[in-house]
């Protein structure tokens, strides 16, 4: 459990996507996350960021994909 209350406000955090500057605003635990699990994969958070673009739809937004990555994530690990 956590010991500090959870930021229920996104935050912008600054990516390289296909070279270029972007930012996504997502809350605190997602992007800790997202950090985790590009770590754990030994993938710089960019090329992670990069890959998640490519396979999102183009009516869903970045910083959505990228909570939905997360979330599906630790969904299959639960199992």
């Amino acid at each position: 459990m956590m010991s500090h209350p959870a930021n229920a406000r996104p935050v912008k955090h600054s990516l390289t996507l296909h070279g270029h500057r972007t930012s996504v605003s997502l809350e605190d635990e997602f992007w800790q996350a997202f950090r985790a699990i590009a770590a754990a994969r030994g993938q710089p958070l960019n090329a992670l960021a990069a890959e998640i673009d490519a396979a999102r739809g183009v009516d869903t937004g970045l910083a959505s994909a990228i909570r939905l990555f997360v979330l599906r994530h630790y969904r299959n690990a639960a199992r």
